[in-house]
């Protein structure tokens, strides 16, 4: 048995681009998001896709359903694969987020793992819903090729749970760019190896250099290291 699942980040949108807190907000795609989708669906045209998951937001729902295009098959949406909901801090900029609620925003950055905003969600929370829901598709689908379309946190837990790591530092250790492309082949439901990660390259010429935005651990060792050159 080899399943193939393609896990795939949403195009961009507006808020992408502002940086702000986007995890239950229900955007669409920007005109960039889309052509990095319409990219990445010519990527994958002439794979075996035996089936299209999506989040049931209209970001996911509207890339999974470029891609499912050229291979004429519908999207399930799986509420399970949402995003990450960040309370109240929905629709904020991280500045604005981390002037107004200073104490929340230490302890998310500290361990966004087991620590949850106002209203939101913790890391382990996520993958409470999320996990259970990549197990079923892997096992209804032995030995073919899927396409499951999520989010930026959602997909760093997955692949962290997944792969083995610490699930405490997925914020620091993995990024995901708008309409990345992952590939992980599984043995079994349990058993699965990384084969591509945050792949751009059906619509960049060369990977993105990661300078901001993964979290103050990554900002900071980065400035300093900038200092430096």
């Amino acid at each position: 048995m080899t399943t193939r699942l393609f896990l795939i980040r949403h195009g961009a949108t507006q808020l992408t681009a502002e940086d702000r807190f986007s995890g239950a907000e229900n955007v669409y795609l920007s005109e960039e998001g889309r052509a990095q989708a319409e990219r990445l669906a010519l990527r994958l045209a002439d794979d075996n896709i035996a089936a299209v998951y999506a989040s049931p937001l209209d970001r996911t729902m509207e890339t999974a359903r470029v891609i499912a295009e050229p291979h004429q098959l519908p999207v399930t949406p799986r509420e399970g694969l949402q995003e990450i909901s960040h309370g109240h801090w929905e629709g904020m900029t991280r500045k604005e987020v981390e002037s107004q609620f200073p104490e929340e925003y230490t302890s998310w950055e500290s361990d966004p793992f087991t620590f949850a905003p106002l209203g939101g969600e913790s890391g382990i929370s996520v993958l409470a819903r999320a996990l259970p829901v990549v197990r079923e598709i892997v096992v209804s689908h032995t030995d073919k090729n899927i396409v499951v379309v999520s989010h930026k946190a959602t997909i760093r837990l997955i692949l962290s749970s997944l792969l083995g790591f610490d699930e405490r530092g997925y914020r620091d250790r993995l990024d995901q760019a708008p309409a990345c492309l992952n590939i992980l082949d599984f043995r079994d439901p349990v058993h699965a190896r990384l084969m591509l990660f945050n792949d751009i390259s059906h619509y960049s010429d060369h990977p993105l250099r990661p300078q901001k935005h993964l979290s103050r651990w990554w900002d900071t060792n980065n400035a300093v290291e900038n200092s430096r050159a």
